[in-house]
């Protein structure tokens, strides 16, 4: 079970994957989670592998898009921060009315890219490459 503050160690993609599904089991309604790490850390992995075992499929990072919407119970919004030039692109597509869905839970990849907008309360997600497949998640969550 994951807690917070932790830090985690994963070999491969696998065990990668069952974090994520661990992680899933301490998410609820209203949470926003952000995940930071470098380019080709495994954000966008670990938000497929953990919208799978909600029974997601087909997830892929909303780059271009900015955001992806998953309809189930509860709902998955998908966001990526990478290519936005500021926050107004979220206002212009109703951050706030985001925000607002307390029947949703938010993915956030690149949250540090525009941390003057981040929610007060959430979950941080910190990815750090190690050897080969090896990472590092830092969980912490704010309130």
């Amino acid at each position: 079970m994951i807690s917070f503050p932790s830090t985690m160690k994963t070999n491969n993609e696998s065990e990668s994957a069952l974090l994520a599904t661990d992680f899933m089991s301490v998410c609820k309604k209203g949470d926003r989670v952000i995940l930071n790490g470098d380019l080709g850390a495994g954000k966008t992995f670990f938000i497929k592998s953990a919208l799978y075992s909600a029974g997601i499929t087909g997830v892929n990072s909303p780059s271009f898009a900015i955001v992806n919407e998953y309809n189930i119970n509860p709902r998955f919004y998908h966001f990526d921060f990478f290519r936005l030039k500021n926050s107004a692109e979220l206002f212009d597509i109703g951050w706030q009315d985001y925000l607002n869905d307390e029947e949703s839970i938010i993915f956030i990849e690149w949250g540090k890219l525009l941390p003057e907008i981040l929610p007060h309360e959430r979950i941080e997600i910190n990815i750090q490459m190690l050897e080969g497949s090896q990472r590092e998640f830092r969980f912490e969550k704010f309130s």
